[in-house]
């Protein structure tokens, strides 16, 4: 099976204000500037993110809560466990 090779991701050089302490002992460390702050804004677009959805849809999981209340679990006495 032929498998299709991946397209290589673009990146844009950006400019950032680094506290000069951090990077040095980063450095020591050997730890990569670029991927963990790439990771770290990924993760809170990630975070923010869910927020939104969770905001944007809130009535619905209310509603759905509310119904649930009200009336249990769909199908809950067929269930075995």
């Amino acid at each position: 099976m032929a498998t299709k090779a991946l397209s290589p991701v673009k990146r844009r050089p950006v400019n950032l204000s680094l506290d000069e302490a951090v990077v040095a002992e980063a450095r020591s460390y050997g730890i990569s500037l670029s991927r963990t702050s790439e990771e770290a804004i990924a993760a809170a677009v990630k975070t923010e993110r869910e927020r939104r959805w969770k905001e944007e849809n809130r009535a619905a999981i209310e509603g759905w809560n509310v119904w649930l209340e009200e009336n249990g679990l769909p199908y809950a006495d067929l269930r075995l466990f």
